[in-house]
């Protein structure tokens, strides 16, 4: 073949190959043949045809009775269950559907197969709502909102950086915190701002510099990396600036309606007050004020921050932010409580005094372990998981129950005196954050109220046996360790 022709022949199969159909999702596993009266792939035509709505003879009565032997099956066969779908319901094993392809809601004889329509990986994401425990019951509702979700807000700056919220326009149930995940790159600012929320946040990754200041003239400029926390509070200014490495961080407002998008800007600010104001207010020329940004910055590139922080602490009269009026706290430099299963560390208004109604602890179980079952007395919880994977059983009064399952990036929701735990379901360690609006952290633990109530109240009530009561923690076990095995019952082993 002549050069040249072999050129155009490569050229011809290079253009075909472009016009050929791509996938537009991965495979994420779903149903697929025939549904709905729809028998898939259609056929591909050039012209119209046809009609869009059908006539009288197809009323019932009038239509000809159709042959079930020879209609679309409901039928699955070989379907596939998992290890523990076949115990018995109350148990409430955990179900790793992942090696079923596909799931099936099925749990001990309750239940039946699902033929269509699905998307599989949710069900595997969600095992205790497509399969629930024997114990689930009535109507709770939704406690889980995975960040994965939400619209992701790119900042204004070239790769700045982005923001995503959960709030209750997604979960509705989160009347009292909301929470937004936010990264900036390198030197990038989330600009000057104020909130009619107040502010808590946790570094998750990277560091960055936080500047404020109080309606006293007082400033603060701090620098924290991650397991590092600020507050500021409502009405407060104050900006955030990445370091060289980026930050990635967690913010949570007091408020279940906030939104990220109703924030108070300082770009706004200039933009919607007349210049002949901004003029007489700043002691400035007009002039001054030709290059203003004539929209929102909201996340943008900024210059690098002077690695010496003082060249950044520029104070009034009144001073500076110090001592237990800080806005920082370095959470990152307290070690952990460690208990067999995992570990807790405690952060509230007892060491956190800025930051009166926020009381938070950071969690860690350990595989086959669980954060007991508890409830807090006085305040809702939010909850954020930042690596592994765990379920949560929200016990609602008076007879309601609903298992929830998470992973990273997840956000859980729940009201005050809901009892709750949350166990690992996976095989590394499970880290997450319990944030309330309390002035101290507390809860109330299910093994040690039944420890220090008098042994006959317990076993007229429950007909516990009285090696189990006599065993119960007179202090709060916080973690509870268990077998790594979640489905150790269904082959009469042991939980623990």
């Amino acid at each position: 073949m002549h050069p040249q022709d072999l050129l155009l022949s490569l050229a011809l199969l290079q253009s075909l190959s472009l016009a050929l159909p791509t996938p537009q999702i991965g495979d994420y596993g779903e149903n697929s043949g025939p549904v709905g009266g729809v028998d898939p792939p259609t056929p591909v035509v050039t012209t119209h045809s046809g009609s869009l709505r059908g006539d009288s003879s197809l009323l019932g009565g009038n239509a000809p009775l159709p042959d079930p032997d020879t209609s679309d099956s409901a039928t699955v066969s070989d379907a596939q269950l998992v290890n523990g779908q076949t115990a018995d319901a109350k148990l409430g094993l955990y179900l790793d559907f992942n090696s079923a392809n596909p799931p099936q809601p099925i749990r001990g004889d309750k239940g039946t197969t699902d033929p269509g329509p699905r998307t599989y990986e949710y069900e595997k994401l969600n095992p205790d709502l497509y399969a629930p425990p024997g114990t689930d019951t009535g109507d709770v509702p939704n406690a889980m909102w995975p960040m994965g979700l939400s619209h992701n807000r790119a900042g204004t700056g070239k790769n700045a950086g982005w923001a995503r919220q959960q709030n209750t326009e997604v979960l509705p149930i989160a009347k009292a915190m909301a929470g937004v995940d936010m990264r900036l790159a390198p030197n990038a600012y989330r600009e000057l701002h104020w909130h009619t929320a107040s502010e808590w946040a946790l570094v998750l990754k990277g560091c960055t510099r936080v500047a404020a200041v109080n309606d006293e003239g007082q400033s603060f400029t701090d620098d924290v990396c991650a397991g590092d926390v600020w507050f500021f509070p409502a009405g407060v200014p104050h900006s955030i600036q990445a370091l060289d490495q980026g930050v990635e961080f967690l913010l949570v407002f007091d408020n279940g309606d906030f939104s990220e998008d109703g924030t108070f800007l300082v770009s706004e600010l200039f933009l919607r007050n007349p210049i002949e104001v901004l003029s007489k207010d700043l002691r400035a020329d007009t002039s001054a004020f030709d290059n203003i940004p004539q929209e929102q910055l909201y996340i943008f590139n900024g210059t690098p921050a002077p690695k010496n922080i003082s060249e950044q602490n520029t104070t009034s009269s009144a001073g500076a932010i110090t001592g237990s009026n800080s806005y920082t706290y370095h959470w990152s430099l307290q070690e952990p409580y460690t208990v067999p299963g995992g570990s807790v560390k405690i952060l509230d208004p007892l060491t956190f005094p800025v930051a009166k109604m926020f009381s938070a602890a950071l969690v860690v179980v350990q595989p086959g372990a669980m954060r007991e079952i508890h409830w807090h007395t006085t305040s809702d919880e939010w909850s954020f998981f930042l690596q592994g994977s765990g379920r949560i059983t929200v016990f609602s009064a008076p007879a309601s129950s609903r298992t929830f399952d998470f992973t990273a990036g997840g956000v859980g929701y729940i009201p005050a005196a809901n009892s709750h735990y949350v166990e690992n379901t996976g095989t590394e360690d499970l880290v997450f954050l319990e944030v309330l609006q309390a002035p101290k952290f507390s809860d109330v633990s299910v093994a040690q109220w039944l420890a220090l109530t008098p042994k006959q109240v317990v076993k007229d009530h429950l007909n516990l046996p009285d090696s189990v009561i006599d065993n119960l923690p007179k202090e709060k076990p916080l973690i509870v360790t268990g077998n790594t095995n979640l489905t150790a019952l269904a082959g009469n082993g042991s939980a623990f």
